[in-house]
């Protein structure tokens, strides 16, 4: 209850600041919930959430929701005013990214919001785009709105790492994911493919995998496990992402199942400028799409270029599923902006396959902080991110 009028609060009371510093985290939460509804949807644009809050009758009442529609738009202002329609006059927008101000293919979501006759505008992250960063907001400050940002910052650009990351750094964000045995080996000796994690964990994977826009191997673990790299949870099957094969010398066998499925989902294969044009017209002619950037010093797939590549096509989160001789290599470049280790509850108990080499080692003292582990069935599951 707030404190009446015309007395100081006393101790330990709570004011009518604090009840709505505490209204704006609850629906700024609730938006950063819907904005991960359409992850791995809405590239290049990131997905945003927002929610219409109208404060007309004293207590808060929720007009509309929206999010970014599959394909980039309409943004999500966009949806949840024209779901609101007159309802959206007066009322508070809670919206995860500031809201764009420049005119690309639609109008700029400033506009819409101060048309729609919207009194206050509550954001999480400022937009890095340098179009919109600090602008979007300026725009509705000169219009008359109040303007609160910052609000639930840290999970704000946790949700939008892709679309941040695509503008300051040119590429796509980068989750790898790795599996190891409670000992630490990813594959035998003799790289026999391994069982590592159980039903719950592969679950999750396959959850994982809807929020990316693309999932990267390396030709090895195409060669060694031949996987479908698609979505195969109930319901979700349309939530595959576009399957990325890093292959230095066009050696991806015209059999393998991601060759052999190209198309459904879209299968693109990065490869080196020097790799052979017969083999690129082979998986051409399979419905591949081959990509060509430049080779480091041992003629193999510079992953810097190729992950820009992806931006320029519009991939802003990037799953990496290969083996450790990938995840070290994105490791030695820096690439590794998230890293997702599962580990199962037995043993190899022999001689194997590392799953963490020195580089990716390194990476994770130097670069990685732990930010949650939490079990899978029997196998437990470790989420690091950029410190």
């Amino acid at each position: 209850m707030s404190p009446a009028a015309g007395r100081a609060p006393v101790a330990g009371e709570m004011t009518a600041g604090d009840a709505q510093a505490q209204r704006d985290v609850v629906y700024m939460r609730n938006a950063l919930a819907i904005g991960r509804r359409n992850l791995g949807l809405t590239a290049p644009n990131p997905s945003v959430g927002a929610v219409l809050v109208s404060y007309a009758s004293g207590e808060p009442v929720v007009v509309a929701r929206g999010i970014t529609q599959p394909g980039g738009r309409p943004h999500a202002e966009r949806v949840a005013i024209d779901a609101a329609g007159p309802a959206a006059r007066g009322a508070t927008l809670y919206v995860t990214l500031e809201p764009c101000s420049h005119h690309g293919k639609t109008p700029p979501c400033a506009e819409a919001v101060i048309h729609a006759g919207v009194a206050r505008v509550v954001y999480a992250l400022a937009d890095p785009d340098p179009r919109v960063s600090g602008r979007g907001a300026a725009l509705l400050r000169q219009a008359g709105l109040a303007v609160t940002g910052g609000i639930e910052e840290a999970e704000a650009a946790r949700s939008h790492i892709g679309h941040v990351t695509r503008v300051t750094k040119g590429r796509p964000a980068v989750l790898l994911k790795l599996a190891r045995t409670a000992d630490g080996y990813a594959a035998a000796a003799s790289n026999e493919r391994l069982l590592i994690t159980g039903a719950l964990a592969n679950a999750r994977v396959h959850l994982m995998r809807t929020h990316a826009d693309a999932i990267l191997v390396g030709l090895n673990t195409v060669v060694a496990d031949d996987p479908r790299l698609t979505t195969r949870l109930p319901g979700l099957e349309h939530r595959s992402p576009v399957r990325v094969v890093v292959d230095s010398t066009l050696a991806l066998p015209l059999e393998a199942g991601i060759v052999q499925s190209a198309g459904a989902p879209p299968t693109w294969v990065i490869t080196t400028i020097d790799a052979p044009v017969a083999a690129e017209r082979r998986l051409v002619a399979a419905g591949v799409e081959v990509m060509r950037v430049g080779a480091d010093e041992r003629g193999r797939v510079r992953l810097d270029e190729g992950l820009r590549l992806l931006a320029v096509r519009g991939v802003t989160r990037v799953f990496c599923e290969g083996g450790p001789a990938l995840a070290e290599g994105l490791a030695q470049a820096d690439l590794v902006d998230e890293l997702a280790i599962a580990t199962g509850p037995r043993r190899l108990a022999a001689p194997g396959l590392a799953a963490v080499g020195p580089a990716l080692a390194r990476h994770l003292e130097t670069r990685l902080r732990l930010v949650s582990e939490e079990p899978a069935g029997e196998d437990v599951f470790q989420h690091y991110e950029r410190a």
